[in-house]
């Protein structure tokens, strides 16, 4: 046997016992995974909504990004942004004793007065939505909260920060978005103004889901404009704003894009499919294409699939929750990935700022709070109450029966 071979050799005994660990190791009990999914929650919120309800949020967070960028000006509504988008679903759970339920009251209250100062001219945390640019997209992804908390965080709303927040979205008018996902940031603002009870634009709206109409690749995924980049976009951005926007004002478009609305919830749950094959069973994924440092928000189509129940056949609830929760800690429990203060530090698995494009800073990093999106479901939910159950790539590197994969038109 020459050297190769006998490096090969060693590689596969040492790797297939791990391999058949992993479909075969004894399962955590559903009330540990979310215990784990709530510590980890309220470790990422704790500096972001401490400090926005304290009116020091632009005091305190620290600001990390590349060599020569200046993000300072918008990376404070990206992390407030990015964070309520995740965490609007737990928040939106009705009132309940223990632990749980005492946690929730704590942060909701949090939230609402972070909103309030977020908004607010007079608050030393008033945040930056009228700048072009970047504050459209951070505006989507707060009024994507609201969506998905309509009663805790949008009827929680005093009528002035209310005002506040319609005037906020509006300012974001004044970017003219990118002709790929952009669009969809101004179509979830409109929603935003609607949900709020504001005048909408219809147009942008329409646009947007008519344009991804066109730009729809098949297999579940879309171009980001007219290319197909081989990313996270489709995750991030594309499925979970469609889906949102869709279902907020569906009633109100034309049928032309209801009609588009079902081909989208059929290609979404592919989409979600397609995610949960690509979790290894380590919790590991391919570090593919650009914005890695939002770890496990790359998985927010596949959580809001959980969410929503609209988890693709072959995928049951309980193996969706091993599947998320094993990227979620292989992301975000990582030595390095946050600094002594709590907050998130530039990273894939840990501290690497050199995944850091010119775009990331501090704030662009909350996005992994969108992985958390099934804490919106109830203890009782399958997603949290059914058996542990391996899922697909622990199946397939352990020797175990799985299901074959079949493409969509």
């Amino acid at each position: 046997m020459n050297r190769r071979e006998l490096l090969q050799s060693a590689g596969a005994v040492l790797l297939t016992p791990a391999l058949t660990a992993a479909g075969n190791r004894a399962q955590p009990a559903p009330a540990e995974d979310r215990q784990r999914w709530l510590t980890l929650l309220r470790r990422v919120a704790d500096p972001v909504l401490t400090n926005l309800a304290a009116g020091t949020l632009r005091q305190r967070m620290p600001v990390e990004q590349a060599a020569g960028a200046d993000r300072r000006s918008v990376t404070h509504l990206e992390a407030v942004g990015r964070l309520f988008a995740g965490i609007a679903p737990w928040l939106e759970l009705p009132a309940s004793p223990g632990p749980e339920g005492e946690a929730r009251a704590r942060y909701l209250t949090l939230a609402r007065r972070g909103l309030e100062n977020a908004v607010n001219p007079g608050s030393p945390d008033f945040l930056n939505f009228s700048g072009r640019g970047q504050p459209l997209v951070d505006a989507a992804f707060l009024a994507q909260g609201l969506l998905r908390a309509p009663k805790a965080l949008k009827d929680g709303l005093d009528a002035a920060t209310t005002r506040h927040l319609v005037a906020a979205f509006e300012a974001t008018r004044a970017t003219t978005p990118g002709f790929n996902n952009w669009l969809l940031f101004s179509a979830t603002v409109e929603a935003g103004l609607a949900a709020l009870g504001a005048k909408w634009d219809a147009t942008r709206v329409e646009y947007a889901v008519r344009q991804h109409e066109q730009w729809y690749k098949g297999d579940g995924a879309y171009g980001d404009g007219p290319s197909f980049h081989w990313d996270y976009y489709n995750s991030f951005v594309i499925h979970p704003m469609l889906i949102d926007v869709l279902a907020a004002l569906g009633d109100q478009l034309p049928n032309a894009i209801k009609e588009i609305g079902a081909r989208e919830t059929a290609r979404a749950r592919r989409y979600a499919a397609v995610q949960e094959r690509l979790i290894a069973a380590d919790g590991s994924f391919p570090p593919i294409g650009r914005s890695l440092a939002y770890r496990c928000g790359a998985f927010h189509a596949l959580a809001q699939s959980a969410l929503r129940g609209a988890l693709p056949d072959g995928v049951s609830p309980p193996q969706a929750r091993g599947a998320l929760t094993a990227v979620i800690r292989r992301t975000l429990e990582a030595d390095g990935t946050f600094d002594r203060d709590g907050w998130l530090r530039i990273g894939f698995c840990g501290h690497q700022p050199g995944v850091g494009e010119t775009y990331i800073s501090t704030g662009s990093l909350y996005l992994c709070s969108v992985g958390f999106l099934p804490l919106g479901l109830p203890v009782t939910d399958a997603f949290w109450s059914g058996a542990s159950t391996p899922f697909t790539q622990q199946r397939a590197w352990s020797g175990q029966a799985f299901p074959i994969d079949h493409a969509i038109a």
